[in-house]
């Protein structure tokens, strides 16, 4: 038995299909799997013990192009089930192309009347049902990186979002909490090569607070890296994004900042030690990438003194259930 499995493009996409994939390949214990996708999704997942074969699909970066399509089809070759996560039509191209017996494809909008109140977890999961017939109900995301160990606790600053601006917070608002929580961690900011500006600017603001315990990791992580010192935080304050599944993947304690996406939809899932902070306007989520409205309310409002009592209510709470244990 050999599955085909094309993974979410964007990386917190790729790391909520995991609970899914968990139930998959318990259902086909026996099964040969390859892995294809972006070079983001197929590098966090490629860890995993069931995966036998990764292959990047560089087609989607090129354009739509029919013959670089065809020629991924044939270096994936045929198998007796090929799925995708990717509702594209390009996507369904692929597997038909590869010549596989059974092809299945993720299709969002006739999942049922309820899709409105599903996570994005929980979409996956009921595709995963209709290929395996079960019932399965998810479990936590799932990462197989090893942790990183830090000398000391640390807090992880993740300002960047793919997706854009709209969903960014303000760099002189990450520095302040940065700043006024380095008494009691180190301080590491992540973010991908195309975040090292806000990056530094972040880095800049704290150390001219005077802080020292500092370190800027911003497009100088490989993603294998990137998951490993993320999971050995204690502590990680972020956006809605990538890196924010992958804390809750490790159920590292987390504050996570929405504005104009859609929380009930993407927010961390199953992370026991996670709080949002967000601000309940009418025009959010607007899912908009640049703010249409000009004002940017949604994270403009947003005061970096409600992120810095959400992260100490987190951790008192996290104190106080470890002694009550």
């Amino acid at each position: 038995m050999k599955i085909l499995i094309e993974l979410p493009t964007w990386l917190g996409d790729a790391v909520m299909s995991t609970p899914a994939l968990e139930n998959l390949f318990a259902a086909y214990p026996k099964a040969q799997i390859t892995l294809t996708g972006s070079y983001l999704s197929t590098e966090a997942l490629r860890a995993h013990p069931r995966v036998n074969r990764v292959v990047v699909d560089r087609t989607k970066s090129r354009g739509f192009r029919p013959l670089n399509i065809y020629k991924l089809a044939k270096e994936l070759g045929p198998h007796n089930l090929a799925i995708t996560f990717r509702s594209h039509f390009s996507s369904k191209l692929l597997l038909i192309l590869t010549g596989s017996k059974k092809i299945h494809q993720f299709k969002p909008s006739t999942l049922n009347a309820q899709r409105s109140t599903l996570h994005h977890v929980q979409r996956y999961q009921a595709f995963i049902n209709s290929i395996t017939g079960r019932k399965d109900v998810p479990g936590p995301l799932k990462l197989y990186w090893p942790k990183a160990e830090y000398p000391r606790p640390t807090l992880g600053i993740n300002p960047g979002a793919t997706y854009g601006s709209a969903k960014r917070w303000y760099p002189e608002k990450f520095a302040e909490v940065a700043a006024a929580l380095a008494d009691r961690f180190d301080i590491v900011i992540f973010g991908g090569p195309g975040e090292t500006d806000i990056a530094s600017d972040i880095e800049r603001m704290i150390r001219e607070k005077g802080v020292k315990n500092l370190e800027n990791l911003a497009g100088k992580t490989t993603i294998p890296r990137l998951c490993s010192q993320i999971a050995g935080l204690d502590l990680f304050i972020t956006g809605d994004s990538g890196p924010m599944h992958i804390a809750a993947a490790y159920q590292v304690p987390s504050v996570a900042i929405f504005g104009p996406t859609k929380w009930l939809e993407t927010s961390q899932w199953m992370n026991p030690h996670s709080h949002i902070v967000r601000h309940d306007l009418e025009c959010a989520p607007c899912m908009k990438r640049q703010c249409h409205l000009k004002h940017h309310a949604c994270m403009k409002e947003i005061t970096p003194q409600e992120v810095i009592e959400a992260a100490q209510e987190m951790l008192l709470n996290m104190n106080d259930s470890a002694i009550n244990a």
